[in-house]
């Protein structure tokens, strides 16, 4: 069955076309059936990943190297990125349903100028590559097989083509979340994977190629996936707001956007401010004018940071 006020984030027209036609790919699940409330799918002898499942290496290397394979499929329609566009329609949104007090708490008269201003930092990389991207995979949206080990995508919701930089963020981001607590809309970024679990889960996603990446190629990538998860608070934030006003769900979607938003506000000085650079040491950032990447309470014990110059 689908959630109450899903349809106003999406197409779902479009959503079961795209289901079908992964399903032609061997992705996921079949598509059985659907009908206007909801649809069936082909039951999966596999378990939904928890939270903690996410920090699992081995696991987190098979989840990489699915998402290579995801990003590799040709599918139909404009091939052309929707990340930008969605978030200004989603901004439209927030703003004709937003009471005053809520546009001035979270800044969303703001927005479109931050907006504008991401699009145009990241259209400056020439290392950018859009690909057919999931663009939600949490824990919930990943399911494993016991028995084999391996590793399933499912819920194509918010699936498009975008930078597949962007759709590493959105997954780092996830590993902040913890849907199955009592409050499940509170978000802790110690749990941000640290430069060691980034850099792993980036190696086994380049390696899926065939191809062993060399250090600048994760290094860059490493560096575009964190501007990204700038584009990914907005993102979520603007869904949380959104969803506050249309969904009844035990959720507490204002407090989720206000996190979402925060964590935008304090990360976007260090991650704009300059020419990121990637280094094993954090105490070389004190020879360096710049500013510590907020990471993980892992990644400060280990002495592992991303400094931004």
């Amino acid at each position: 069955m689908y959630g109450e006020g899903a349809d106003i984030f999406f197409d779902r027209d479009e959503e079961i076309r795209t289901f079908e036609s992964l399903s032609t790919h061997g992705y996921g699940p079949k598509l059985l059936g659907h009908f206007p409330q909801g649809r069936v799918e082909e039951f999966i002898h596999a378990k939904t990943l928890s939270a903690c499942d996410l920090r699992d290496a081995e696991i987190s290397s098979q989840i990489a190297v699915k998402m290579g394979e995801f990003h590799k499929l040709d599918m139909p329609g404009p091939k052309t990125v929707l990340l930008w566009s969605r978030m200004r329609k989603w901004l439209d949104i927030a703003m004709s349903k937003c009471s005053k007090e809520h546009v001035k708490e979270f800044k969303v008269d703001t927005l479109n100028d931050e907006i504008d201003t991401l699009e145009k930092e990241m259209s400056q990389s020439r290392h950018q590559h859009v690909a057919f991207c999931h663009n939600d995979l949490q824990y919930g949206n990943i399911m494993i097989n016991e028995e084999t080990k391996s590793v399933t995508l499912i819920d194509y919701e918010y699936a498009s083509y975008n930078p597949v930089a962007y759709d590493l963020a959105n997954h780092f981001c996830e590993w902040a979340a913890n849907y199955h607590t009592d409050t499940p809309h509170v978000l802790d970024y110690n749990m941000y994977p640290d430069l060691e679990e980034r850099r792993r889960f980036v190696q086994s996603y380049l390696s899926s190629t065939g191809n062993q990446p060399s250090d600048a190629e994760v290094d860059q990538l490493l560096a575009d996936i964190e501007k990204y998860t700038l584009a990914n608070h907005i993102f979520w934030g603007l869904w949380g707001l959104i969803s506050s006003y249309v969904n009844n769900i035990d959720f507490d979607y204002k407090k989720y956007a206000k996190q979402r938003f925060d964590q935008y506000w304090l990360r976007k000085p260090q991650l704009l401010k300059g020419k990121m650079v990637i280094s094993q040491k954090a105490n070389e950032a004190n020879d360096i004018n710049g500013v510590a990447h907020v990471g993980s309470k892992k990644e400060k014990e280990d002495g592992v940071d991303t400094i931004v110059t």
